[in-house]
Protein backbone atom coordinates (compact mmCIF):
# COMPACT_ATOMS: atom_id res chain seq x y z
CA UNK A 1 0.00 0.00 0.00
CA UNK A 2 1.30 3.25 -1.07
CA UNK A 3 1.86 6.13 1.16
CA UNK A 4 -1.10 8.41 -0.63
CA UNK A 5 -3.53 4.91 0.14
CA UNK A 6 -2.46 5.42 3.76
CA UNK A 7 -3.30 8.80 3.42
CA UNK A 8 -6.51 8.47 1.78
CA UNK A 9 -7.66 5.72 4.99
CA UNK A 10 -7.19 7.74 7.60
CA UNK A 11 -10.24 10.32 7.33
CA UNK A 12 -12.06 6.64 6.51
CA UNK A 13 -11.29 5.53 9.38
CA UNK A 14 -12.17 8.80 12.06
CA UNK A 15 -15.86 8.87 9.87
CA UNK A 16 -16.04 4.95 10.66
CA UNK A 17 -15.38 5.81 14.38
CA UNK A 18 -16.68 8.63 14.95
CA UNK A 19 -19.98 6.89 13.62
CA UNK A 20 -20.09 4.42 15.71
CA UNK A 21 -19.54 6.47 18.45
CA UNK A 22 -22.81 7.92 17.99
CA UNK A 23 -24.83 4.92 17.43
CA UNK A 24 -23.91 3.95 20.64
CA UNK A 25 -24.81 6.67 22.33
CA UNK A 26 -28.15 7.15 20.78
CA UNK A 27 -28.89 3.28 21.62
CA UNK A 28 -27.70 3.92 25.34
CA UNK A 29 -30.06 6.79 25.30
CA UNK A 30 -32.47 5.29 23.79
CA UNK A 31 -31.89 1.99 26.11
CA UNK A 32 -34.91 3.14 28.72
CA UNK A 33 -35.27 3.74 32.00
CA UNK A 34 -35.55 0.83 35.21
CA UNK A 35 -38.22 2.18 37.89
CA UNK A 36 -38.26 -0.02 40.90
CA UNK A 37 -42.42 0.30 41.25
CA UNK A 38 -42.29 1.87 44.59
CA UNK A 39 -44.24 4.88 45.83
CA UNK A 40 -41.71 6.73 47.87
CA UNK A 41 -42.90 8.81 51.04
CA UNK A 42 -41.15 12.18 51.09
CA UNK A 43 -37.95 12.21 53.55
CA UNK A 44 -38.50 14.17 56.28
CA UNK A 45 -36.67 17.74 56.48
CA UNK A 46 -33.79 17.58 59.47
CA UNK A 47 -31.91 20.74 60.01
CA UNK A 48 -28.61 19.82 61.32
CA UNK A 49 -26.96 21.10 64.56
CA UNK A 50 -24.66 24.15 63.86
CA UNK A 51 -21.90 21.52 64.26
CA UNK A 52 -21.62 17.64 64.08
CA UNK A 53 -21.76 16.99 67.70
CA UNK A 54 -24.72 19.68 68.76
CA UNK A 55 -28.12 18.13 68.41
CA UNK A 56 -30.14 18.43 65.00
CA UNK A 57 -34.29 19.11 64.90
CA UNK A 58 -35.76 16.18 65.47
CA UNK A 59 -32.90 14.70 68.47
CA UNK A 60 -34.33 14.06 71.80
CA UNK A 61 -32.12 15.78 74.13
CA UNK A 62 -31.61 13.76 77.43
CA UNK A 63 -28.61 15.74 78.66
CA UNK A 64 -27.93 19.68 77.89
CA UNK A 65 -25.77 20.56 80.85
CA UNK A 66 -28.29 21.71 82.88
CA UNK A 67 -29.70 19.01 84.88
CA UNK A 68 -30.15 14.90 84.70
CA UNK A 69 -33.80 15.58 85.29
CA UNK A 70 -35.03 12.85 82.11
CA UNK A 71 -32.20 10.32 84.05
CA UNK A 72 -33.81 8.01 86.84
CA UNK A 73 -31.61 8.40 89.25
CA UNK A 74 -30.11 11.47 88.54
CA UNK A 75 -30.53 13.61 91.18
CA UNK A 76 -27.73 11.02 92.65
CA UNK A 77 -24.61 12.10 90.10
CA UNK A 78 -23.13 15.74 90.48
CA UNK A 79 -23.60 18.33 87.34
CA UNK A 80 -20.95 20.79 87.42
CA UNK A 81 -20.05 23.03 84.89
CA UNK A 82 -22.15 21.08 82.38
CA UNK A 83 -20.49 18.05 83.30
CA UNK A 84 -22.40 14.97 84.55
CA UNK A 85 -20.53 12.67 86.65
CA UNK A 86 -21.01 8.90 87.52
CA UNK A 87 -21.68 8.82 91.42
CA UNK A 88 -23.77 6.48 93.38
CA UNK A 89 -25.35 3.67 91.41
CA UNK A 90 -26.47 3.76 87.48
CA UNK A 91 -28.68 6.19 86.06
CA UNK A 92 -31.52 5.19 83.59
CA UNK A 93 -33.41 7.51 80.89
CA UNK A 94 -36.75 7.91 81.70
CA UNK A 95 -37.54 7.77 77.46
CA UNK A 96 -37.50 4.21 75.71
CA UNK A 97 -35.92 3.89 72.30
CA UNK A 98 -35.67 1.00 69.71
CA UNK A 99 -33.58 1.39 66.48
CA UNK A 100 -31.86 4.76 67.18
CA UNK A 101 -28.61 6.90 66.88
CA UNK A 102 -27.03 8.07 69.88
CA UNK A 103 -24.74 10.57 70.28
CA UNK A 104 -22.56 10.89 73.74
CA UNK A 105 -19.64 12.45 75.31
CA UNK A 106 -17.69 11.16 77.77
CA UNK A 107 -14.00 12.25 79.65
CA UNK A 108 -11.88 9.94 81.58
CA UNK A 109 -10.83 10.93 85.05
CA UNK A 110 -7.68 13.34 86.06
CA UNK A 111 -5.66 12.87 87.88
CA UNK A 112 -5.17 9.28 86.33
CA UNK A 113 -5.66 6.44 89.55
CA UNK A 114 -5.78 2.71 89.21
CA UNK A 115 -4.79 0.45 86.25
CA UNK A 116 -6.81 -1.86 83.50
CA UNK A 117 -10.46 -2.58 84.20
CA UNK A 118 -10.23 0.21 87.48
CA UNK A 119 -8.82 3.47 85.61
CA UNK A 120 -12.14 5.71 84.35
CA UNK A 121 -14.03 2.54 83.92
CA UNK A 122 -17.98 2.83 83.13
CA UNK A 123 -20.41 1.78 80.12
CA UNK A 124 -23.49 2.54 77.80
CA UNK A 125 -26.09 0.41 77.45
CA UNK A 126 -28.38 0.36 75.02
CA UNK A 127 -31.44 -0.89 76.30
CA UNK A 128 -30.59 -0.91 79.14
CA UNK A 129 -28.56 -4.66 78.60
CA UNK A 130 -25.90 -4.80 75.41
CA UNK A 131 -23.09 -2.43 76.75
CA UNK A 132 -20.13 -0.43 74.88
CA UNK A 133 -17.38 -0.25 77.44
CA UNK A 134 -16.10 3.03 78.54
CA UNK A 135 -12.69 2.55 79.62
CA UNK A 136 -9.46 4.60 79.60
CA UNK A 137 -7.95 2.54 77.11
CA UNK A 138 -5.30 5.43 76.91
CA UNK A 139 -1.68 3.66 77.43
CA UNK A 140 -3.87 1.43 79.78
CA UNK A 141 -3.88 -2.41 78.94
CA UNK A 142 -6.37 -4.62 79.77
CA UNK A 143 -8.18 -7.25 78.42
CA UNK A 144 -9.14 -6.21 74.49
CA UNK A 145 -13.21 -7.60 74.62
CA UNK A 146 -13.37 -5.30 77.32
CA UNK A 147 -11.23 -2.10 76.48
CA UNK A 148 -13.29 1.25 75.47
CA UNK A 149 -15.33 0.88 72.41
CA UNK A 150 -15.76 -3.25 72.79
CA UNK A 151 -18.95 -4.42 72.74
CA UNK A 152 -18.37 -6.11 76.28
CA UNK A 153 -17.21 -9.66 76.67
CA UNK A 154 -18.31 -10.33 72.29
CA UNK A 155 -15.59 -8.09 70.65
CA UNK A 156 -13.07 -5.53 71.15
CA UNK A 157 -13.02 -2.15 68.71
CA UNK A 158 -11.72 -2.48 65.54
CA UNK A 159 -9.28 0.29 66.66
CA UNK A 160 -7.66 2.22 69.88
CA UNK A 161 -8.97 6.04 69.11
CA UNK A 162 -8.69 6.87 72.65
CA UNK A 163 -7.51 10.18 73.50
CA UNK A 164 -5.72 11.21 76.80
CA UNK A 165 -7.26 11.40 79.97
CA UNK A 166 -8.94 14.84 80.58
CA UNK A 167 -9.54 15.16 77.41
CA UNK A 168 -13.28 14.36 75.72
CA UNK A 169 -14.00 11.38 73.35
CA UNK A 170 -17.21 11.51 71.80
CA UNK A 171 -18.82 8.38 70.88
CA UNK A 172 -22.01 7.75 68.23
CA UNK A 173 -23.81 5.04 67.50
CA UNK A 174 -25.97 3.62 65.32
CA UNK A 175 -27.83 1.03 66.51
CA UNK A 176 -30.80 -1.66 65.24
CA UNK A 177 -32.51 -3.46 67.81
CA UNK A 178 -33.51 -7.61 68.17
CA UNK A 179 -36.79 -8.45 67.16
CA UNK A 180 -38.63 -11.16 69.01
CA UNK A 181 -42.05 -13.44 67.58
CA UNK A 182 -44.83 -13.69 70.14
CA UNK A 183 -43.56 -16.64 71.46
CA UNK A 184 -40.07 -14.88 72.48
CA UNK A 185 -38.06 -16.57 69.78
CA UNK A 186 -35.35 -14.21 68.07
CA UNK A 187 -36.26 -13.07 64.58
CA UNK A 188 -33.14 -11.17 64.14
CA UNK A 189 -30.40 -10.12 65.83
CA UNK A 190 -29.57 -6.64 67.19
CA UNK A 191 -26.54 -4.62 65.47
CA UNK A 192 -24.44 -2.26 66.02
CA UNK A 193 -21.98 0.51 64.54
CA UNK A 194 -20.36 2.51 66.41
CA UNK A 195 -17.97 5.82 65.83
CA UNK A 196 -14.97 6.73 68.52
CA UNK A 197 -13.33 10.11 68.06
CA UNK A 198 -14.64 10.19 64.35
CA UNK A 199 -12.78 6.85 63.48
CA UNK A 200 -15.12 3.90 62.99
CA UNK A 201 -14.80 0.99 65.61
CA UNK A 202 -17.52 -1.11 64.95
CA UNK A 203 -19.50 -1.73 61.83
CA UNK A 204 -22.71 -3.46 61.94
CA UNK A 205 -21.24 -6.31 64.24
CA UNK A 206 -23.96 -8.58 65.47
CA UNK A 207 -24.45 -8.84 68.99
CA UNK A 208 -24.54 -12.61 69.91
CA UNK A 209 -27.28 -11.16 73.03
CA UNK A 210 -26.69 -9.45 76.01
CA UNK A 211 -23.46 -8.13 77.79
CA UNK A 212 -22.67 -9.81 81.51
CA UNK A 213 -19.73 -10.57 82.79
CA UNK A 214 -20.55 -13.59 84.90
CA UNK A 215 -21.70 -15.64 81.82
CA UNK A 216 -22.69 -15.78 77.95
CA UNK A 217 -24.13 -13.45 76.16
CA UNK A 218 -27.85 -14.65 75.48
CA UNK A 219 -31.08 -13.39 74.05
CA UNK A 220 -34.34 -13.12 76.22
CA UNK A 221 -37.37 -11.63 74.37
CA UNK A 222 -37.96 -8.31 76.09
CA UNK A 223 -39.90 -4.73 74.78
CA UNK A 224 -38.86 -3.09 71.48
CA UNK A 225 -37.72 -0.79 72.90
CA UNK A 226 -36.02 0.49 75.89
CA UNK A 227 -34.13 2.85 78.08
CA UNK A 228 -30.22 4.33 77.36
CA UNK A 229 -28.28 3.54 80.60
CA UNK A 230 -24.67 4.93 81.99
CA UNK A 231 -22.85 2.99 84.31
CA UNK A 232 -21.32 3.79 87.83
CA UNK A 233 -18.07 1.59 88.11
CA UNK A 234 -16.77 3.86 90.99
CA UNK A 235 -14.47 6.24 89.10
CA UNK A 236 -15.87 9.37 88.27
CA UNK A 237 -16.26 9.20 84.00
CA UNK A 238 -17.80 12.58 83.15
CA UNK A 239 -20.47 13.10 80.40
CA UNK A 240 -21.44 15.46 78.19
CA UNK A 241 -23.80 16.54 74.95
CA UNK A 242 -26.02 13.18 75.17
CA UNK A 243 -29.18 12.87 72.46
CA UNK A 244 -30.71 10.35 71.13
CA UNK A 245 -32.65 10.27 67.31
CA UNK A 246 -35.09 7.56 66.99
CA UNK A 247 -34.44 5.87 63.42
CA UNK A 248 -36.88 4.89 60.92
CA UNK A 249 -35.77 3.71 57.29
CA UNK A 250 -37.21 5.80 54.10
CA UNK A 251 -41.07 4.77 53.84
CA UNK A 252 -42.40 3.53 50.31
CA UNK A 253 -44.66 1.16 49.13
CA UNK A 254 -44.66 -1.26 45.95
CA UNK A 255 -47.50 -1.09 44.03
CA UNK A 256 -46.23 -2.51 41.15
CA UNK A 257 -43.66 -4.74 40.02
CA UNK A 258 -40.44 -3.48 38.77
CA UNK A 259 -40.62 -2.27 35.04
CA UNK A 260 -38.26 -0.88 32.31
CA UNK A 261 -39.88 1.86 30.13
CA UNK A 262 -38.85 3.14 26.99
CA UNK A 263 -40.93 6.04 25.49
CA UNK A 264 -44.62 4.64 26.01
CA UNK A 265 -43.42 0.90 26.36
CA UNK A 266 -43.31 -0.46 29.56
CA UNK A 267 -41.80 -3.89 29.97
CA UNK A 268 -42.55 -5.67 33.38
CA UNK A 269 -39.46 -7.34 35.01
CA UNK A 270 -40.76 -11.04 36.19
CA UNK A 271 -38.87 -12.98 39.17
Amino acid sequence: MSSQQRHLQLPLRLSLFISASILLATASANAGEYLNGIKWKAPEVVTPGKTDSAPPSDAIVLFDGTSLKDWKNGERWEVKDGVAYSGKGKIVSKEAFGDCQLHIEWTAPVPVKGSGQGRGNSGVFLMDRYEIQVLDSFNNPTYFDGQAGAIYKQTPPAVNAMRPPGEWNTYDIFWTAPRFDDDGKLLSPAYITAIHNGVLILNHFELKGDTPYHRPPAYQQHPPTGPISIQDHGNPVGFRNIWVREFKPAGGEQVRKPFIRDGKKETPIED
